[in-house]
């Protein structure tokens, strides 16, 4: 028997951002081995298949790649129909370029099902563009976890050329800006910190790469964040605070 994984993108957390591929592919699963962002919701679109958590969190107790890799394939090999549902994009930080390897090492076939990734999602519903004319031509996205895998990126950057975006990167923040400073960065840059978004937890932080060091992310402490570096925050201020209750509002007032 020969079964099939897709390697799925969950987006930045409301299933309403997941794409219509990846709610199809779920409702066809056996089987859904889930990261621990997920949001519930997301589960209901697969309501005959088993699911098992295999999540990862920052200095929690968690289960090993390869045992994940090898869950993928024994269920494949046994004739099942496996959903590997990740975070934002399997491919953008998520160890979806190791898993794929693990198939095509197994002889498993598969297929990538990208989502929207929180790199550009979380700014954006932050009403933060990661480009802009004028503000910011590109963006560099990193990961946050270790000095050793973001420094080097930073350490190359000319400062405010670039939207700097940092993702598993809360615990990391001082860091982050002490290096970008120390890098002739201004502590005026605007910057903000995106907790939880998409999700009810939603909340920003934003202002200035000086002050980022103690930004207060208390309002949603096990939220994921997200972290933005550039003259694109300051857009946020008035793209932020953009809801339909705003745009009717303004639409009567226009009437008037």
């Amino acid at each position: 028997m020969s079964g099939y994984v897709w390697l799925v993108g969950a987006g930045p957390g409301d299933p309403e951002l997941m794409t219509r591929r990846a709610a199809r592919v779920l409702g066809e699963a056996d089987l859904v081995l889930y990261d621990a962002l997920v949001d519930p919701r997301a589960l209901d679109l697969a309501p005959r298949a088993r699911r098992f958590p295999v999540g990862k969190r920052a200095g929690r107790p968690s289960i090993r790649q390869e045992t994940i890799n090898r869950l993928m394939v024994r269920a494949a090999q046994r004739g099942q129909r496996v959903v590997r549902l990740k975070c934002g994009d399997p491919f953008v930080l998520g160890r979806g370029g190791e898993e794929a390897l693990a198939l095509v090492a197994a002889g498993v076939a598969f297929e990538v099902v990208p989502g929207v990734s929180s790199a550009v999602a979380a700014a954006a519903l932050a009403g933060i563009p990661v480009t802009h004319r004028g503000l910011a031509a590109g963006f560099v996205v990193v990961s946050g976890h270790a000095e050793t895998a973001y420094g080097p990126v930073l350490d190359c950057l000319a400062p405010h050329s670039l939207t700097v975006v940092v993702l598993m990167g809360l615990g990391s923040r001082a860091a982050v800006a002490s290096r970008l400073l120390a890098r002739g960065w201004s502590p005026l840059t605007p910057a903000a910190v995106v907790l939880g978004a998409s999700t009810e937890a939603a909340h920003a932080w934003t202002g200035t790469l000086g002050a980022m060091a103690t930004a207060d992310v208390s309002a949603a402490p096990s939220a994921p964040g997200t972290i933005v570096v550039g003259a694109v925050v300051s857009l946020a201020a008035v793209l932020g605070r953009t809801s339909e209750a705003d745009v009717s509002a303004v639409a009567v007032g226009a009437v008037r």
